[in-house]
């Protein structure tokens, strides 16, 4: 196994840690040896930051101690100390400690690596108000004359404008904010990430009242989030002073709103968090989003204003270490039974309000669909369902057809009459073999003198037929014909040019991938929408095989001749892939890596209560096969199929493919790029 590969940091992961140490009161020895050995713990697990406490050192509640010069000499020995532990750690750390600067005191956090402070952040906003008295001992930032200071026999880089960058990880840039300053209204990380800082943290000591912990989780997620950052946050907890306050060592690691880590508050012993941040991820937010550029030009004074310190740090890269983080198998699909259903509800919602609109706008009270039995077009289905009962509309305005060819099974068949029976639209079924054998005699085709030459002419001509039923049947009942293909299909370029899982008036379906579609019409299985008979249709069709059904298979087992997945491969694996292809634009080989990471038991449990869903693991070489058919696929035969595709509303941040919302691509690029970079792919 390739060790490399498998390492967190060839992926432009970072693993970060916020600790909560036990402290004394104006006890800077014994606060130290509490630091140095969490900073051990950090290092063993691979982190290559830790952030500790505000005032940290000699402890936050000194109060007027801050102003005896003991202390303040004991503060200093103690950095000494913890910097001379760095000299054997491969982790940077940030410690809080008073600092007196020109007869001034700073409430300071120094960031530490190699065995030399590399630079001191004084805090930029002190509280004084309610039990905060900070102005009474410190000087604000601002205050200072200096931007260097000799400490402890070298000059370093002093002021709230620093940004520390490692050398060998480039992408790593951070930036150091204490406690109240990402209180305020315009915090000091805002102009740090503008200039380039990917992490952000805060030195906190932040005592705690009734209500507190869920507003920093507020504050630190919308600061993180908006900032496109990861923030680390770790304020005080046991052995401040209890005199006017109480303190519990909340720690938070969030990546762009996303809570990665979070310890257990009011704990007795020292601990630390740790959590993998993706810094790739949040590169490639920032490019995407182009409005972040554009708010750093017009903050470019303050952002010039930073200074960047360089350094480098021996990263754990010759050993295998897996990512410490939770990476869903189903990204379009929360894993958490309450977010899913969240999820299902506003997806329906969404996708019904945008058929509404349509008809509303159109005039047009009724719709046409083809039913074939399957997944995609029962959603559809529903969704058509749901916009007439909005509208006030009977439902036997869903002009719904079944048109069952050669290769139609009795049980999708039978699946789609019981599928309209229950939801109550106007049923047909028209067999169309007929028209599709003249079709073949008019093409000349083998099939139509008798001989089984079951060619891609002979599977189009089905499809072609079906749609040119639906869209006459459209035009002579004033209606819309409504779409079924799913996003999945279109990434995948898995349907015919022009015809009905391609083209329609509306694509309800459009940017749903078919992993999200199963969930949603489960969904509305359990909860009973179309009652316990319409319950049963639904899963019926759950569990059926995904066959396009266009080429006869054998009568005596009636499986079907032709499997989906067989050939395209795991929509579920292909999903995923499309995701992070899509979202983020991320090289095919860390989709790789995240689909190993996910897929095999790093996700064990995750849903334990449903039994549906797929337990499948698939090892690097499955991985590797199924993505070079996605890339051959998505990026050199399908685009032109996505060039020409109807209306249909976006659903979600995982992304579209209209050429009119967010993917806009040649139809005749290369994917050389892509599939050269699967053959670095060990396995």
């Amino acid at each position: 196994m390739n060790n490399r590969f498998f390492n967190l940091y060839s992926h432009n992961f970072a693993r970060v840690a916020a600790a909560s140490p036990v402290c004394k009161v104006a006890d800077p020895v014994f606060n130290a040896a509490q630091t140095i050995e969490l900073a051990k713990q950090a290092a063993q697990q691979g982190a290559v930051l830790a952030a500790f406490p505000e005032l940290g050192l000699s402890a936050y509640s000194c109060d007027d101690l801050f102003h005896q010069q003991a202390l303040l000499t004991a503060s200093l020995q103690a950095l000494a100390t913890v910097a001379d532990a760095t000299r054997s750690l491969p982790v940077a750390i940030v410690v809080g400690l008073p600092l007196k600067v020109n007869h001034a005191l700073y409430n300071c956090a120094a960031v530490v690596a190699g065995g030399r402070v590399l630079g001191v952040v004084p805090k930029s906003y002190l509280p004084n108000y309610g039990e905060f008295y900070e102005s009474r001992q410190f000087a604000p930032a601002d205050c200072a004359a200096v931007d260097r200071i000799d400490l402890l026999g070298a000059e370093v880089p002093f002021g709230p404008n620093l940004l520390f960058e490692i050398e060998n990880l480039p992408l790593f840039r951070f930036h150091v904010e204490i406690c109240e300053d990402v209180w305020v209204p315009v915090p000091p990380s805002s102009f740090a990430a503008m200039a380039g800082a990917t992490v952000l943290v805060n030195l906190s000591a932040s005592n705690v009242v009734v209500g507190k912990s869920g507003y920093r989780h507020q504050l630190v997620s919308q600061q993180s989030a908006r900032c496109m950052a990861a923030y680390l946050y770790t304020s005080a907890g046991r052995g401040e002073s209890s005199t006017d306050m109480a303190w519990d060592g909340q720690a938070l690691i969030y990546e762009n709103g996303t809570l990665l880590a979070e310890s257990e508050r009011f704990r007795d012993d020292s601990h630390v968090i740790y959590a993998d941040v993706d810094l790739e991820r949040l590169s490639q937010e920032r490019m995407h989003t182009t409005t972040f550029a554009m708010c750093a030009r017009r903050h470019a004074d303050e952002a010039k204003a930073f200074r960047v310190v360089r350094f480098a740090l021996p990263l754990p890269v010759d050993r295998t270490l897996p990512l410490a983080r939770m990476v869903e198998r189903f990204p379009y699909v929360p894993a958490d039974r309450s977010r899913r259903d969240e999820r299902c509800t506003e997806v329906y919602n969404i996708q019904v309000q945008a058929l509404v609109q349509r008809l509303a706008a159109t005039g047009i009270q009724k719709v046409v669909i083809g039913i074939s039995g399957g997944l995609d077009s029962t959603h559809a289905l529903l969704v058509c369902a749901k916009a007439m009962d909005r509208l006030g509309l009977p439902r036997t305005n869903i002009l719904a057809y079944t048109m069952p060819g050669f290769a139609t099974s009795e049980r999708t068949l039978q699946q789609a009459r019981e599928l309209m029976r229950v939801v109550g639209c106007t049923a047909h079924e028209i067999d169309i073999r007929p028209s599709c054998i003249q079709m073949l005699k008019d093409l000349g085709h083998p099939y139509s003198e008798g001989r089984k030459e079951y060619d891609v002419t002979f599977e189009n001509v089905q499809a072609g037929e079906r749609t040119s039923h639906l869209f006459r049947l459209a035009n002579y009942n004033n209606a819309i014909v409504i779409g079924t293909g799913d996003l999945s299909e279109l990434a995948l370029g898995w349907c015919t040019f022009g015809v009905g899982d391609h083209m329609s008036h509306y694509n309800v379906n459009a940017s749903v991938p078919k992993t999200l579609i199963s969930h949603l019409v489960r969904w509305v299985a359990d909860t009973h929408q179309l009652g316990e008979g319409g319950s049963e249709v639904l899963i019926n069709v759950l569990e059926t095989e995904i066959s396009p059904e266009l080429v006869p298979g054998d009568a005596a087992d009636g499986k079907p001749a032709q499997i989906t997945e067989s050939v395209i491969g795991p929509y579920e694996l292909q999903d995923f892939t499309l995701y992070y292809t899509i979202r983020y634009g991320f090289a095919p080989s860390k989709v790789a890596f995240l689909a190993y990471c996910a897929w095999n038991n790093r996700n064990e449990g995750v849903w334990p209560d449903d039994a549906h869903v797929a337990r499948n693991q698939y090892d690097m070489a499955a991985i590797k096969r199924n993505m070079k058919i996605f890339m051959w696929r998505f990026f050199k035969t399908s685009q032109f199929k996505r060039s020409t595709v109807p209306n249909g509303p976006k659903v979600g941040n995982g992304g579209s493919l209209s050429p009119r919302g967010d993917w806009r691509a040649p139809s005749d690029s290369e994917a050389a790029v892509w599939l050269a970079d699967l053959e670095n792919i060990p396995g």
